[in-house]
């Protein structure tokens, strides 16, 4: 009976996180079109159509390729690993464990990964310039990247973090998608007072503006959950809030740009 179907937990943990992307930005997009939030804003509308170089209906086929991708990788994951149906779900304090640890681990590959795409000059050139072409993020570019840049930032880290920690798939399901969240928020463009994710991690909205910005492209490659690996390498750029004279706020550096 139809009535009686439910989702299994490796059809769950393929598209989950998908549905949460979509949802969460597309809050955000009801959310910066509402005139009364305008002065949380970190750029203006103007700003987003004169120094953004892509369009939003590519930027939506790039986001949906990059998915595509996420699906077939998690098929073949969970293929590989097998079903589930009988492993019984671990203590909360060792699903708590497991979250940690997988947030760093995601966090050290990304870094990496990321860093990597700036200083290489082929792969900046024709792999993660794709993504800097959101000169001003916005929620539903978060994911916009090259297909390559997908697979090896965002699929792989996952899949290594998923491997490492021994998660189930059920708490797959929910650490991607709340690593989904994250990503989502840090490129939402909105410094909204009381955002939990604000008041949980430095890494945030505005530590990512940061770094999308021309002046900025060379620091605060950490993401998406702490800023450890900026401090360790060198690469951290502290900022401040201030409000713009035109209206809204902006991150801006404290320090020196080199």
């Amino acid at each position: 009976m139809w009535s009686d179907w439910r989702p299994s937990e490796e059809v769950l943990g393929t598209f989950a996180p998908i549905v949460v992307y979509w949802l969460y930005s597309g809050m955000y997009h009801i959310l910066l079109g509402l005139p009364s939030l305008a002065k949380y804003r970190l750029h203006s509308v103007e700003d987003e159509k004169k120094k953004n170089l892509v369009t939003v209906p590519q930027v939506v086929r790039g986001v949906l390729l990059q998915q595509a991708v996420q699906v077939a990788v998690a098929f073949l994951l969970y293929t590989l690993t097998g079903s589930e149906e009988n492993v019984s779900q671990p203590a909360m304090w060792v699903v708590a464990i497991q979250f940690v640890v997988a947030m760093v681990i995601m966090d050290g590959w990304q870094y990496a990964c990321h860093r990597w795409m700036h200083q290489n000059k082929f792969m900046y050139k024709h792999v993660h310039s794709m993504h800097h072409r959101l000169v001003v993020p916005f929620a539903f570019g978060a994911l916009y990247n090259h297909p390559l840049e997908g697979l090896l930032l965002d699929t792989v880290g996952g899949v290594i973090s998923f491997l490492i920690t021994g998660m189930t798939l059920k708490t797959s399901v929910f650490f991607f998608s709340f690593a989904t969240i994250k990503t989502v928020d840090d490129h939402c463009g909105l410094w909204l007072p009381g955002n939990p994710l604000h008041m949980l991690f430095w890494n945030n909205t505005a530590y990512h503006d940061i770094h999308h910005q021309l002046h900025g492209t060379k620091y605060n490659f950490s993401q998406p959950f702490f800023i450890s690996w900026d401090k360790i390498c060198g690469t951290y750029m502290p900022y401040v809030i201030q409000k713009r004279v035109e209206g809204g706020l902006e991150a801006r550096p404290l320090k020196k740009i080199e």
